[in-house]
């Protein structure tokens, strides 16, 4: 409802949205929500998109921060029950020349809370980006389906814990004889790398999902990023990369962290990028093909979100008012 004067003011006090617009007078800009300050009414219409945009970035915002969060509590509560690193040391470890190590690894797979906290501060420092981020305001009026939007981040979380899960198994199998690791010039790693590498692989995971998340059911590269955002994000990774590459030899929280250039095999940090990368794509595409089928069989009532869905209230008064209508004019329009 739009209007200016007094006689105005108890329709705009009623109505969903009440818009006084310029020169109103006090009474109706009192009642009103919205107080247009510059004449006409195409500013309406500007508000209409900005407030798109908005909703835009908020959801990508939920998207990507349930899926983070999913991603990390689901690794790290599978992989400490699921891998025991000791039984992985090669056997008559004391004696073997070519193992690095003087301590035995530990029972149960679990990082450094430092390691822990560089990723979710750098992870907070990305997200911030987003409220800045470039939006394209949906041409029909959004609405919120919770189920769908928890649906897209869970298949993201999924294939990025997947790849994690099979990392970890990959770099713990790395003495073994024919392993994958070997047959690419780089087994034979200690634990301190291990730890170094998940962390890599966690870090540049949560934000390539940023990317994916923002683009909502489209490819990534679909929907571009604003300069903050990609600039941010750059940042992240590669402070995230510095810090596993050069991460002195050490033991926080009991825990042997030892960074990815210390000691050979070398380009380790190669491998981690280029599998979070491929895991990446793959994660892209499953979110893509959830939103085909989503929207194919109208899962969660998709097809009608997005869209002003009339209610039966509302209906039936536009069945009066035609109804009126047409006796008014006799029947005919």
């Amino acid at each position: 409802m739009t209007g200016d004067g007094v006689n105005d003011s108890p329709a705009l006090k009623r109505a969903d949205v009440g818009i006084a617009v310029f020169g109103a007078t006090d009474a109706a800009k009192a009642a009103a929500d919205i107080v247009l300050t510059t004449p006409g009414l195409s500013t309406i219409v500007e508000g209409i998109l900005i407030s798109r945009r908005i909703w835009c970035r908020v959801r990508s915002f939920l998207t990507y921060r349930i899926a983070a969060t999913l991603q990390l509590l689901t690794f790290f509560f599978i992989a400490v029950f699921l891998f025991r690193p000791n039984e992985y040391m090669p056997k008559n470890w004391e004696k073997d020349s070519e193992f690095m190590d003087t301590t035995e690894w530990p029972p149960f797979f679990h990082m450094p809370v430092l390691m822990l906290m560089l990723i979710t501060l750098l992870n907070d420092g990305t997200l911030i980006t987003i409220g800045y981020d470039l939006a394209v305001a949906p041409k029909t009026p959004p609405t919120w389906n919770l189920p769908f939007l928890f649906s897209m981040a869970f298949v993201q979380a999924f294939v990025a814990m997947i790849s994690s899960i099979n990392l970890l198994y990959i770099l713990l199998h790395s003495w073994d004889e024919g392993s994958m690791m070997r047959q690419l010039g780089l087994g034979g790693i200690s634990y301190g790398k291990i730890t170094a590498s998940i962390y890599l692989k966690v870090s540049v995971s949560d934000f390539l999902t940023l990317f994916s998340a923002r683009a909502g059911g489209d490819w990534f590269f679909m929907v571009k990023p604003a300069p903050i955002l990609a600039i941010g994000g750059a940042f992240a990774v590669t402070c995230s990369t510095c810090f596993a590459m050069f991460w002195p030899k050490s033991y926080p929280d009991g825990i042997q962290t030892e960074g990815l250039v210390q000691s050979p095999p070398y380009m380790l940090e190669v491998f981690v990028w280029s599998w979070s990368l491929s895991w990446w794509l793959a994660e892209d595409a499953a979110k893509v093909f959830c939103r085909y089928i989503v929207h194919k069989h109208n899962i969660f009532d998709i097809n009608n979100t997005g869209v002003m869905v009339m209610t039966e209230g509302a209906k039936k008064e536009m069945a009066e008012m035609r109804a009126n209508k047409d006796k008014a004019y006799g029947g005919h329009h």
